[in-house]
């Protein structure tokens, strides 16, 4: 199955864009060549300019407090593991107190260090860190692999709370669904909201069925159009009829 994953509030759009770059970031910089450890460090400028919203860290704070709260209901509740229960909050707190701790703008000292900012600005240029731009930067992807991955670790670590947050975060949306196995007539669907709200969309299709998910939402209705991919031309719409999971969620 392909998941497709679709928010519906500008909040946890940047939560999903920081939960993909701290991946990519973490699978490149664990690779031992110099190509990976570059694009590792231009994923890490991409996380600070997503990550430098001043209101990121009170809204994960906001959210784990809220979640927390929620959780705390549930106390004897002989339908509930209290092991589980104990544990949840536990790695709720952990992350808040964590998140609590960073001081100042999220990422401030990377953008003090003048060496980095120096590779960033020239990395918005196309072929802008050549070894003649940056000869500085090319002796650093010229040492040892070793001595990079220490590097990027510790221009990365200081963000790790803000990934252990948001990871709660997403893990209790995607969770907070029910997934329904659903027919779209000639590759169309659409979801009626009836006054609900929700912050994330996901949709699963068999990897075997060639199409790909046009999603569209508003007050009143959530609309989807599976189409044909195409790598040449906008995709259209498919006239077959599709079948595909989807789970609504909201916190």
């Amino acid at each position: 199955m392909i998941t497709y994953e679709y928010p519906l509030s500008e909040r946890v759009r940047t939560l999903l864009r920081l939960e993909d770059l701290f991946e990519k970031i973490q699978h490149f910089a664990a690779l031992p060549g110099a190509a990976e450890h570059h694009v590792a460090l231009v994923l890490l400028f991409e996380l600070l300019e997503v990550a430098g919203r001043a209101d990121l860290k009170f809204d994960l704070v906001q959210e784990l407090e809220r979640q927390r709260q929620i959780l705390l209901s549930f106390r004897n509740n002989p339908d509930i593991s209290e092991d589980a229960l104990s544990g949840a909050l536990y790695e709720i707190e952990q992350a808040s107190t964590q998140l609590l701790a960073l001081q100042g703008k999220i990422g401030h000292y990377l953008r003090e260090n003048e060496w980095l900012m120096g590779i960033k600005n020239r990395a918005a240029i196309p072929g802008g860190v050549c070894e003649f731009d940056l000869p500085g930067y090319h002796y650093w992807l010229n040492r040892d692999a070793s001595m990079r991955q220490k590097d990027i670790d510790s221009w990365l670590t200081p963000m790790l709370p803000i990934q252990q947050a948001l990871s709660i975060v997403l893990r209790l949306l995607r969770a907070s669904g029910r997934s329904e196995k659903l027919l779209a007539a000639r590759g169309a669907y659409q979801v009626m909201m009836g006054g609900r709200s929700y912050q994330l969309i996901r949709l699963q299709v068999r990897k075997n069925i060639p199409v790909i998910p046009e999603i569209s939402a508003g007050k009143l209705a959530i609309n989807i159009r599976f189409l044909r991919p195409d790598m040449v031309q906008r995709p259209r719409q498919v006239e077959s009829d599709v079948e595909f999971d989807m789970t609504l969620c909201n916190l």
